[in-house]
């Protein structure tokens, strides 16, 4: 049985970041059930350990946790997914120029945006999709995405720069112009 002090811990180190343990099992996972699966089973593994948070970064701790939780369930519910990252192609640079003052038009477009981008971003094989959701929206540093992922800042760097690249390229296929004809 759980003494006060675990339960205590827990809710003062671990609660404070469950919104974002969520957030990155459902990146992970691409399912909403299969993220709560995934965070509950986090939860139990972080109370089971919370003895071994010191409290200097228990976001991170957390989200190591999670990581890992989400990785296991995808090994027993998923199949093997294979993607050969090599052969994909990068698109040439552009520039992109947001309006101040958005018209209902361009709040629209920015929405229908928005959820392509997600989309992307969920097409984007596991490792590459981790390291960004932890980079971008996590908004962790490189040496906390690194330990989170358990691999080198510069392989962190490396995957970043390569998932970056391949939403350019998804998204640049979708938004190319459809030609009309007259």
């Amino acid at each position: 049985m759980a003494d006060a002090r675990q339960q205590r811990r827990f809710q003062e180190l671990i609660a404070p970041h469950l919104d974002t343990a969520l957030s990155l099992a459902r990146w992970l996972t691409r399912d909403p059930a299969d993220a709560e699966d995934v965070v509950q089973e986090a939860c139990l593994r972080a109370f089971n350990a919370i003895d071994q948070c010191t409290g200097e970064n228990p976001r991170g701790w957390l989200l190591a946790i999670v990581r890992n939780a989400a990785f296991t369930w995808l090994a027993r519910n998923r199949p093997k997914q294979v993607i050969a990252i090599d052969s994909i192609n990068t698109p040439e640079d552009g520039e992109v120029l947001a309006d101040p003052q958005p018209t209902p038009e361009a709040a629209l477009i920015e929405k229908a945006d928005a959820a392509m981008l997600r989309e992307a971003v969920a097409r984007l094989p596991l490792a590459f999709r981790e390291v960004l959701v932890l980079r971008e929206f996590q908004e962790l540093s490189y040496r906390e995405v690194a330990e989170i992922a358990r691999v080198p800042i510069g392989t962190v760097m490396s995957r970043l720069a390569r998932a970056r690249a391949l939403l350019i390229a998804d998204i640049g296929r979708l938004k190319r112009p459809v030609e009309v004809s007259s």
